[in-house]
This record gives C-alpha cells, sequence and structure tokens, in this order.
C-alpha cells in the first residue's frame, strides 16, 4: 500500500515538472516583447480610467524597469528587430504614448529623463499647440533629448475603417506625417490605429502613406506577432498600477496567455 501511494505521488511530481517545463518551454518559443502604451501621466489619476497613470504610478513603473534589468529599447528598433526577425532579450520592452497629451512632457519626459528610457509619441498632429496637448516647441525639445521620437496618430484622432472617403483616408495618413516630417526635418515611419480600429484596407492604406511600421491597440482581429502594420501593444493604465500587475504586463508574455485564454 504504502509502495503504491509513493509511486503515485512520485509519478504525479514527474507530470507536474514536465508540465510545468512544457509551459516554460512554450513561453519561450512564443515570447514577444511587450510594447507598453500610455495616454496622459496626470495627477490625481481615476483608478477607473483606461487612458490615465498618475505620475507617482509613473515614476514607480519606470523605475521598475530601470532596476529590474528591463531592456527598455525605442519602438522603432524593437519593429525593426521583427521585421529582421531577431531574437530579443527577455524583458525587453518599448514604451509608447497616443495623443500627445501636454502632460507627457509636464509629468513623463522628466521622469523619463532620470531613468534614462526611450520612449515613442504618437501624435494627433491636427491638435498640437492646443491647451492640453504638446506644442511643436515642446516636440522638438523632446526629440532633441535623444530619449524620445514621434509617430503620426492621423490629423484628426478619426475612426479610420468608418472614412469611407480614399482621398480623406490619404490625407489623414499623408497630413499627418507630412506635418511631423516637416517640424521635426526627418523621415517618419511609424503610425498607431486612433482606438486601435483597423482592417485591410487600413493597413495597406497606411503602408502606401509611407509608414513602416504601425502599432494596434490589442488588435481584436488576431494577428500574428510579426505583422509590421499591426504590432501588439499593451494597455497601461491606473487600473494596472500595482507591481505585479505592471510586471506581468511587460514580462512578454502577457499578451501569449490572454490570446489563449480568449480562444
Amino acid at each position: 500500500m504504502y509502495k503504491r501511494i509513493k509511486r503515485a505521488a512520485i509519478t504525479a511530481a514527474v507530470v507536474i515538472l514536465l508540465a510545468l517545463f512544457s509551459l516554460v518551454l512554450a513561453l519561450r518559443l512564443n515570447y514577444a516583447p511587450a510594447v507598453l502604451m500610455y495616454h496622459s501621466v496626470a495627477p490625481g489619476a481615476d483608478p477607473s480610467s483606461r487612458l490615465a497613470v498618475s505620475p507617482a504610478t509613473f515614476d514607480r513603473q519606470m523605475r521598475m524597469l530601470k532596476t529590474r534589468g528591463f531592456n527598455v529599447i525605442p519602438a522603432e528598433e524593437l519593429a525593426r528587430n521583427v521585421k529582421e526577425g531577431k531574437r530579443m532579450p527577455l524583458h525587453t520592452v518599448a514604451i509608447t504614448f497616443d495623443d500627445g497629451y501636454k502632460d507627457n512632457y509636464t509629468h513623463a519626459f522628466p521622469i523619463l529623463r532620470t531613468y534614462g528610457l526611450p520612449a515613442t509619441v504618437f501624435m494627433i498632429t491636427g491638435e498640437a499647440g492646443r491647451q492640453d496637448r504638446l506644442s511643436w516647441d515642446e516636440i522638438r525639445e523632446m526629440r532633441d533629448s535623444g530619449l524620445i521620437d514621434f509617430g503620426s496618430h492621423t490629423i484628426s484622432h478619426c475612426i479610420l475603417p468608418e472614412v469611407a472617403s480614399s482621398d480623406e483616408l490619404a490625407g489623414e495618413l499623408s497630413g499627418s506625417k507630412a506635418a511631423l516630417e516637416k517640424h521635426l526635418g526627418g523621415p517618419v515611419k511609424m503610425f498607431a490605429y486612433p482606438c486601435g480600429f483597423f482592417d485591410e484596407r487600413i493597413k495597406e492604406a497606411v503602408r502606401k502613406a509611407g509608414y513602416e511600421f504601425s502599432f494596434a491597440t490589442n488588435p481584436r482581429i488576431k494577428t500574428a506577432d510579426d505583422d509590421l502594420m499591426a504590432l501588439k501593444r499593451i494597455r497601461i493604465s491606473q487600473h494596472s498600477g500595482s507591481s505585479f500587475a505592471f510586471w506581468f504586463r511587460a514580462s512578454g508574455y502577457y499578451n501569449f496567455i490572454r490570446e489563449r485564454r480568449h480562444r
């Protein structure tokens, strides 16, 4: 009786170990670096908001990336590595912001400078200079720091699949690109879909407008990790402010686990 129980216990332990090994192997083989997506970094951020984190939370998150040895690289470098099929180290992360809120300059930028972390801002160019948005002078100052680069987020933040006119669609895509290139004096290769909405027609229009890489927002359409016109991002909000929640999202395995959970 004792020997049967012992054999059963050993068998169960072996099965558990094999299962854990298989899980770790599957995670490693399917590892895709995390692209974090922020919007506003504002004092008094509502914990229920999907678009804001407080400066204290953002500081804590950036400090974690720095002190725990995350490999934080520019979004364009990450995208280019994907294009070239380069395997990136575990815990590789890119930081992005959408819309171009003024507090990206007043609150996020000083924290990124403190920790020496690069980031990309996807700018709604038609709103540049608005009271709650970045001005072109602030955009250039951030760019000149060597830490922040800029991509397009259209002129007006329209929902692209709802734009029926091909001319209007091309204007939103090419016009925002041209504005950024005029004010920054260099090529703009990255684009982010407003609200994450896109389809095959939109992807092709973005490609024709001259963008090399496009970023989505947790794509509702299942896409490959190496789709350069629909690179996946992970929304970060005050709701994901806890240390473990943020670490899990930045780990590189969050999308892998979530996608299989929702199959």
